[in-house]
């Protein structure tokens, strides 16, 4: 750390050099008064520098593993919500400690996170299978900004590098067609758990078919709703396979949503009579975990010998269905519970060309000589 002695008039000052100002750009000096003489001055001078000297490697000491996961993630567990504050927590510990753990928060660079955005890319994945894909490595991205952020305006870093670094693009559900059933398809898979149930459950043989089609029908997330079905406003999310009740992520999360009366008659068929009670629940009323439904949906997959999905597959089977059925598409948002129209168009945007396709085809026919029988 530079010090030096400055005059102005017959008064001298000791002179510290701070660095660059990182708003402005420019250089920071901070003057101390030394009076009216220059010894004096020049002790002060040197000794506060020397201060600054060994007091930095103390402020420098503070790495961005101790940082993460001692002080901003114990902070952001007291406003985020639990499953939220669970992915943060977890994508810090397994993706960025081991990597950029040790380098100390004032020391980290650009270059560091370019480098671990690109190693997780090719070779992210825990189980040592491959790399993580573009959203995997954004949301990463996305909590690292949003914890240098706040350690910039707590004065533990001049700049967020987060801010600067290049990470993957956000890009809609590409692969949303391939990972949803035709009508077709979703008839065959509800024939085939027509006779099975939840492995350890003590419910009826075809409860396993209700949960499938109530999933399927009305685009439902992998939680358990209150049992009237026609309103979604609690649910409960695994968080390290302990169960947390939500209210959803947004305000639109909580909705009304219109059944068919067949899929009405089989969820009045497996409700409890007690009004404040889990659909698909346990003898004592405690619901079932939602992975043992979604390991039990995966094994019927493979038994039915159809194309691989996942159980939150069945909401883009849904939204894919009614989207090419000519439901608008502000309806299917609402019934999946989106922010807006606009981010289910941009979710479900490959179903749309053969509906433009289709729309061009009916205007061209409005457009048509009516036939003289019709005139």
């Amino acid at each position: 750390m530079k010090g030096y002695v400055a005059r102005k008039g017959d008064r001298f000052y000791a002179v510290i050099y701070e660095g660059l100002d990182p708003l402005a750009g420019r250089e920071r000096r901070r003057w101390h008064p030394a009076g009216t003489c220059e010894m004096h001055a020049r002790r002060l001078a040197a000794e506060l520098a020397a201060a600054r000297a060994s007091d930095r490697p103390k402020r420098s000491s503070l790495t961005v593993a101790v940082y993460l996961t001692q002080r901003w993630l114990p902070v952001k567990k007291l406003s985020l919500r639990t499953s939220t504050w669970d992915g943060y927590r977890r994508n810090i510990e397994l993706h960025v400690v081991p990597t950029i753990g040790r380098v100390p928060m004032r020391h980290l660079r650009v270059d560091h996170l370019e480098r671990l955005y690109g190693q997780l890319r090719n070779t992210g994945r825990a189980d040592g299978t491959g790399g993580l894909d573009d959203k995997s490595v954004l949301e990463i991205h996305t909590v690292l900004r949003r914890a240098f952020d706040d350690a910039v305006r707590r004065g533990l870093m001049l700049t967020n590098p987060a801010a600067i670094a290049h990470a993957p693009k956000r890009r809609p559900l590409a692969s949303a067609a391939s990972r949803a059933w035709n009508a077709q398809q979703l008839r065959a898979f509800l024939d085939v758990t027509e006779g099975h149930r939840v492995p350890g459950s003590a419910v009826g043989r075809s409860e396993h078919r209700h949960a499938a089609r109530r999933v399927a029908r009305p685009a439902l997330r992998r939680r358990r709703s209150r049992h009237r079905p026609p309103v979604v406003n609690r649910s409960l999310v695994s968080v390290g396979y302990a169960l947390h009740e939500s209210r959803g992520k947004t305000r639109t999360a909580r909705r009304c949503i219109d059944l068919d009366a067949r899929t009405v008659d089989m969820l009045r068929s497996c409700a409890s009579r007690d009004d404040d009670a889990y659909l698909f629940a346990r003898d004592d009323g405690a619901p079932y975990h939602p992975q043992l439904l979604s390991d039990a949906f995966k094994k019927l997959v493979l038994r039915s010998g159809l194309p691989r999905i996942r159980l939150h597959d069945l909401r883009h089977t849904h939204a894919t269905l009614l989207l090419k059925a000519g439901v608008p598409i502000k309806v299917v948002s609402e019934r999946l519970g989106h922010s807006t129209p606009g981010f289910t168009m941009a979710t479900y945007q490959h179903v749309l060309p053969g509906m433009q396709a289709e729309a061009a085809k009916t205007f061209a026919e409005l457009l048509d000589p009516l036939p003289d029988s019709a005139r």
